[in-house]
């Protein structure tokens, strides 16, 4: 779960110690407060998120490996088998874009993220939590 993952610029992790996982919410069993709709919309999303990587890994093995480039590099490379895709999608395969098996990387000697805790992003994520409950209505959320 991403709950062991501290707030950081670009990242919020559910809140801790907090119901989160879908079939937690199954039935009449809804959100009781502000924190389990988030974390209910965000494992929701986190399941779309990973079907859309799944999705990828059939089609680019490189996005399926271990991963031995730097942080920065995997979210280029992630981006740039997105927009592979999309244009596959669209205009069909091409001779612009080689297959995937003679793909070579290229070596980087950037440096590895550290990983810290921002006060800022936690806030970030209360205030969405806050915008999503008071906006709920009375629909099943």
């Amino acid at each position: 779960m991403d709950a062991g993952y501290a707030c950081r610029p670009g990242f919020l992790p559910p809140y801790r110690a907090t119901r989160y996982h879908l079939k937690e919410f199954g039935g009449r069993n809804y959100p009781t407060n502000k924190k389990e709709l988030f974390n209910l919309r965000h494992s929701s999303l986190r399941v779309t998120v990973e079907r859309a990587f799944g999705a990828l890994k059939n089609c680019f093995r490189i996005l399926d490996n271990k991963p031995f480039h730097p942080y920065k590099t995997q979210v280029k490379l992630v981006l740039a088998c997105c927009i592979i895709h999309n244009w596959i999608v669209g205009h069909g395969q091409d001779e612009v874009f080689p297959d995937e098996a003679t793909w070579v990387p290229n070596p980087s000697n950037e440096p590895v993220d550290e990983v810290i805790d921002n006060a800022a992003w936690g806030l970030r994520r209360d205030e969405i939590a806050d915008a999503m409950w008071n906006n709920r209505g009375h629909y099943h959320v």
